[in-house]
């Protein structure tokens, strides 16, 4: 049975005022969408924001045949424990030459891993979707996109990007507002596939956003009030139990890219078939 690591993003504090708000965590939420696709798939969670982080049962980072970095409230260019320690992580998993997968704070430390630099973004955050991905001549050619379509939406939430890749890594996809959407980074003897966007959120984790960061969202003009993110928020609790309504989707601005549960997480399943499953 393959085995799987997800090093959860958020310090200990943040995961347990996520619990109180019942928010998930970024590994929980990693861990629902891999098993909605690979029940069979082992998977352990190492905290690796938090002083006392240890791999499970005693492993080393040979017993996995893969790593998720998840996501993360954290800045990669911030100089503090919980942001350093992850990065010396990444660099110790990818020594085995494993295969190694990340989502927008995964794209950014594997980044910082390899050598390149994240900033805060000039056009600001991009939040709840980001529109119109489109994968360049490399990544229509590579696995990681072989279920999406020339052109996609996915769930998203970032304040920085990646400004500067590391050297030999290679862009796959960019959008109007950020250049590195997804890129394949060498760190240590891995390649990590890496993208900016969330291909594990679902349309609920959306939910949970807007509500989580209603204040933010209106003062930085994505609602002109409480109630327009309200009625928003309604009308995408009624396309999760009514996924085939045209006129919320045509409303909402969604469709199958991002309704579709396996077009939406298909890059991590193509991580999972391709640079797991086929490597075993």
């Amino acid at each position: 049975m393959a085995r799987l690591v997800l090093l959860e993003g958020n310090t200990a504090e943040k995961r347990a005022l996520g619990a109180k708000l019942g928010v998930r965590s970024s590994s929980a939420i990693y861990a629902k969408a891999i098993r909605r696709h690979f029940p069979d798939l082992a998977l352990d969670v190492v905290n690796g924001a938090d002083p006392d982080w240890t791999l499970p049962d005693a492993r080393r980072w040979s017993d996995y045949d893969g790593l998720v970095i998840t996501g993360s409230s954290l800045h990669a260019y911030d100089p503090e424990f919980a942001v350093t320690n992850q990065i010396d992580l990444v660099k110790q998993a990818s020594e085995t030459g494993m295969p190694i997968f990340g989502s927008c704070w995964g794209l950014q430390i594997a980044a910082v891993a390899g050598g390149g630099k994240v900033e805060y973004s000039p056009r600001g955050r991009e939040v709840g979707l980001a529109r119109k991905i489109v994968p360049n001549e490399r990544g229509r050619a590579h696995p990681m996109f072989s279920l999406k379509g020339p052109a996609f939406d996915a769930p998203c939430i970032h304040y920085d990007e990646v400004t500067r890749l590391p050297d030999g890594a290679e862009v796959l996809a960019s959008n109007a507002h950020s250049a590195i959407q997804a890129a394949l980074i060498p760190v240590g003897r891995s390649t990590v596939w890496a993208v900016q966007y969330h291909p594990e959120f679902d349309l609920l984790q959306l939910v949970q956003l807007y509500r989580l960061y209603s204040r933010s969202m209106i003062q930085e003009g994505f609602f002109s009030s409480q109630a327009e993110l309200d009625a928003y928020v309604a009308k995408l609790q009624q396309l999760i139990e009514q996924p085939d309504h045209m006129g919320l989707r045509w409303q909402l601005g969604i469709d199958e890219d991002v309704i579709d549960d396996r077009r939406r997480s298909g890059e991590i399943i193509s991580w999972i078939d391709h640079a797991v499953l086929a490597k075993g």
